[in-house]
């Protein structure tokens, strides 16, 4: 702790704190309570630190003294808006009923109107709690009167929120051209440092959630950006989980699909340590997104419906992998439900996109056309590029579909130029599939091959396997994406559970499912950290792919130590096994091929329980210098020639 201010521990704790030291504080405020009687204002501070470094469950705690220690000395106000606090720590790790009782204590003490920072934040919480059951109306009202309360008092923070939370209500009801500006105004503040560190949080996170909302996604990107600079010079880790969400939803835009996995999966654990579960839920449903354009259909119900657990509504992403599968007529069916219960604009526009494909699959042109026009007014109110985008793509999709091939292909062409402006390859290659198919419908098969050709290619480079090979399957190719090949330099890792059929007996099949789901989101979690790519889930364990052998073995310690940290925590955790190579293979898209490649496999199949094994060359180019047991020369099935293995002892 060094550069810690001398004196007392309470002392030197908020000299920590206010530096945003928030580790160094952390233990300071613990040796202080330990020796001395905090006071409530100190506890307030010693909580905060607590938020910041990743300890949600001692936060509330400490709050929790700190309110009664408010009360013991007659300072009802400062304990309403700790209630208040309290109320929303709960909210966050969706303990309803304890945030409900919070509410209620403050609402019981702030009994009569005021004007003080407790009852601008009490105003607050009724608006957002207005909203959430949907009346618009009296949360912005409710929101004007905690704007006006927060200038007569001269307290910023409430202005700003309320001007924020006044401009997302705006913008819920279609009206961005009111709703915008005040997020504007609420984000300046922001940026010019006015104002708290968490109030500050906030506005920021919900600018991007706005811009989201409206399909702006380049205002998205940019204050996706700014936000993370500002988490980063704050030295504060719980927004970043928030921001990477987004990030990772623009990164999968671009097209970065491996990347913004990553990232995704960095938000979750981020979010899931903090306990915001409702944005845990985004980043879920978002890496379900991304695996579905990569073609992995299981891997992203699997993610959905863990966005599903976590309150967020798996729609349209689920019906998408209906409609993948063939299931029209459940796709059609499960998205009128979807849209029918969703009132909001920004929420409609998410799902009026795939309510007009499953539409045409099912034959239900007239549901399809009722979208289209639908999107085409959101796209007046919002006025994005990307909102202009889905509706000339619904108008072209709709269009073909009714046999107007020669009025399809115009609205597509603007849909095409629209999704090029933002950099959506992804969302381009989707278009010209389209194109194609009015261009064959018009007799012109020379115009159709050239679009599908540029189609499959950026599928390819992208990683989107399954449309890959739906453009492949179009030109009359075998239908097997990846004639574009690359011979590149990898290090692959294997990893597979040890005596998994045994487990399973002993287990029984429902523990089998819960044990493999905990099993996969740890390793993934574990790869993202390490910048791995994972290739495929391969029967019960990962294939992965690194640039460098070094990045390799530093994840494959990481596993293993995990794993064993939560046995000794919780008592068990499946064995696990991993093998290493580095290697040349020939990669296709995501995937990889090659002797190598089959190498790697076999290297994994050797290592035991608990035990990582790499081959003499990967270890010598790694650059680490870890400890290993004795090499062993291994003879490898299928494989000519042998190759040394070395354990590594990472215990």
């Amino acid at each position: 702790m060094a550069g810690i201010a001398q004196g007392s521990p309470i002392e030197a704790a908020k000299a920590a704190f206010a530096r945003r030291a928030w580790h160094d504080a952390l233990e300071l405020f613990a040796e202080a309570d330990r020796a001395t009687t905090l006071s409530p204002d100190e506890l307030r501070a010693y909580a905060e630190v607590a938020w910041w470094c990743g300890k949600p469950d001692d936060a509330i705690g400490i709050l929790e003294r700190a309110y009664a220690r408010f009360l013991e000395s007659g300072d009802r106000e400062t304990a309403a808006l700790t209630a208040l606090e309290l109320c929303d720590y709960n909210g966050n790790r969706r303990a309803d009923t304890l945030s409900a009782a919070w509410l209620a204590r403050a609402e019981k003490i702030l009994d009569t109107p005021r004007d003080s920072k407790a009852y601008g934040t009490l105003l607050l919480r009724r608006a957002r709690d207005a909203g959430d059951r949907g009346d618009l109306r009296t949360a912005i009202g409710t929101m004007k009167d905690a704007v006006a309360l927060g200038e007569r008092i001269g307290d910023r923070d409430i202005q700003a929120l309320a001007l924020m939370y006044q401009g997302l209500m705006h913008v819920a009801t279609g009206d961005v051209r009111g709703g915008m500006p005040l997020v504007d105004e609420a984000t300046m503040a922001a940026v010019s440092g006015d104002l708290g560190l968490m109030t500050a949080g906030i506005v920021y996170c919900c600018t991007i959630s706005a811009c989201r909302d409206i399909s702006d996604h380049r205002r998205a990107s940019d204050w996706t950006e700014a936000a993370h600079r500002w988490c980063e010079r704050q030295s504060v880790t719980g927004f970043p989980g928030v921001c990477r969400v987004h990030r990772a939803e623009i990164t999968a835009l671009r097209g970065a699909l491996a990347k913004a996995e990553q990232e995704a999966r960095v938000a979750c654990d981020e979010l899931m340590k903090f306990q915001i579960t409702p944005i845990a839920a985004e980043g879920f449903y978002e890496i379900g997104s991304i695996r579905l354009r990569m073609g992995d259909l299981p891997a992203a119900e699997e993610a959905f419906r863990q966005a599903h657990e976590m309150g967020r509504s798996p729609e349209p992403g689920l019906s998408l992998i209906r409609l993948a599968e063939g299931k029209a007529q459940v796709a059609n069916a499960s998205l009128k439900r979807a849209v029918a219960a969703d009132g909001s604009r920004p929420g409609r526009a998410r799902l009026l996109p795939a309510q007009v494909d499953a539409a045409i699959a099912a034959g239900d042109l007239d549901t399809a056309r009722r979208a289209a026009d639908e999107l085409a007014d959101i796209a007046d109110a919002f006025g994005t590029e990307a909102s202009h985008a889905c509706k000339h793509l619904a108008r072209g999709a709709v269009l073909l579909a009714e046999g107007d091939a020669a009025a399809a292909d115009v609205e597509l062409r603007r849909a095409l130029d629209a999704w090029k402006s933002i950099d959506a390859p992804y969302e381009v290659s989707r278009v010209r599939m389209l194109i194609a198919a009015a261009a064959r419908a018009s007799g012109d098969e020379d115009a159709a091959k050239l679009e599908l050709a540029s189609a499959k290619a950026t599928f390819e480079r992208i990683g989107a396997r399954r449309d890959a090979r739906l453009a492949a399957e179009a030109l009359g190719e075998s239908g097997a994406p990846g004639t574009d090949e690359a011979r590149v330099t990898r290090t692959f890792l294997f990893t597979d559970i040890v005596n998994s059929t045994k487990l399973i007996g002993v287990i029984g099949d429902a523990a089998w499912a819960d044990l493999i789901r905990w099993h996969d989101d740890t390793l993934r979690s574990i790869v993202a950290e390490h910048g791995g790519e994972e290739i495929r889930h391969q029967g019960d364990g990962l294939v992965v792919s690194f640039d460098e052998p070094g990045g390799a073995l530093d994840c494959a310690i990481a596993i293993q130590r995990r794993l064993a940290d939560h046995r000794r925590a919780h008592g068990f955790a499946p064995g696990v096994r991993v093998g290493l190579h580095e290697t040349e293979a020939t990669q296709r898209g995501l995937d990889y091929a090659g002797v190598g490649v089959h190498q790697a496999a076999r290297v994994g199949a050797l290592a035991g329980d608990g035990e990582i094994l790499i081959t003499r060359r990967a270890l010598d180019a790694s650059g680490r210098s870890c400890a290993t047991g004795e090499p062993r020369t291994a003879e490898l099935k299928g494989i000519a020639e042998p190759v040394e293995v070395l354990p590594v002892i990472w215990r």
